[in-house]
């Protein structure tokens, strides 16, 4: 059970899935400051703490259920006229997609209007609602996450591992993101961008259309050192610049 200790492999293999986790750990953090952001200043702390672990449980499940998890893989049905074969994989990838994209639009919507969603009068219901999204979520997220392990890895012990390495880091950083975004209305527009696109993507996967997932997150990544930029030249006391007619 511990041979992989002394396996050179088996350390190389653990920095390098603990490093593509905290990649693929980009989207969880923008879908969780999204829907925690909705709650009182008071519960994010908390509900981002839970979302997160909900996250690490329910990996380490799938990954000590992994001939499930692959099966998981297999066709249910083929699309006729598109040649296209749905597994339950994929099932889920497209509910999930298309929660995101509906999630999105709602807030993008509000955002556009200047409309306010009341807080509800029922904490509870709220903070509990909010859990059940960040939990469906982190099944469709744990899917390609775990996938991702057992294509990388060998030995149960990294796959672990390495998923709790990112999500602690995920951990550590996800509530300065939630607040830089809270604070940032431009910013919460971008996340919200974001989050049509991860949407889309997720849509894709579900119908076998792969692309890399890199060039998804280099445009996320530009994007928001754009806005950065944005913020720095609009701060209070930064140079302005004067156009010369």
């Amino acid at each position: 059970m511990m041979e992989w200790i002394s396996s050179p492999e088996a350390w190389i293999a653990l920095a390098t899935l603990a490093s593509l986790e905290i990649i693929l750990g980009v989207d969880n953090i923008v879908v969780l400051t999204i829907i925690v952001e909705k709650l009182p200043e008071h519960q994010r702390a908390k509900a981002r703490f839970i979302g997160l672990a909900l996250a690490l449980i329910l990996r380490v499940l799938l990954l000590l259920s992994i001939t499930w998890v692959m099966g998981l893989t297999t066709d249910l049905f083929r699309v006729p006229y598109f040649d296209i074969g749905i597994s339950g994989k994929d099932v889920i990838l497209l509910l999930g997609g298309l929660f995101l994209l509906a999630k999105a639009t709602k807030e993008i919507d509000q955002h556009i209007r200047h409309e306010e969603e009341e807080v509800p009068a029922n904490v509870a219901n709220s903070f509990l609602s909010a859990m059940v999204q960040i939990a469906l979520l982190d099944v469709v997220f744990s899917l390609d996450s775990v996938i991702t392990a057992v294509g990388m890895a060998e030995d149960l012990p990294v796959m672990i591992i390495a998923v709790l390495i990112a999500i602690i880091c995920m951990m550590i950083f996800a509530g300065r993101i939630g607040r830089f975004v809270t604070e940032h209305p431009t910013v919460q527009m971008l996340a919200l961008s974001f989050l049509l696109l991860i949407g889309i993507t997720l849509i894709a996967e579900g119908l076998d259309l792969h692309f890399p997932k890199g060039y998804i997150y280099f445009a996320m990544g530009f994007s928001l050192f754009v806005q950065i930029l944005n913020l720095k030249i609009r701060k209070p006391g930064a140079p302005q610049r004067k156009d010369v007619v």
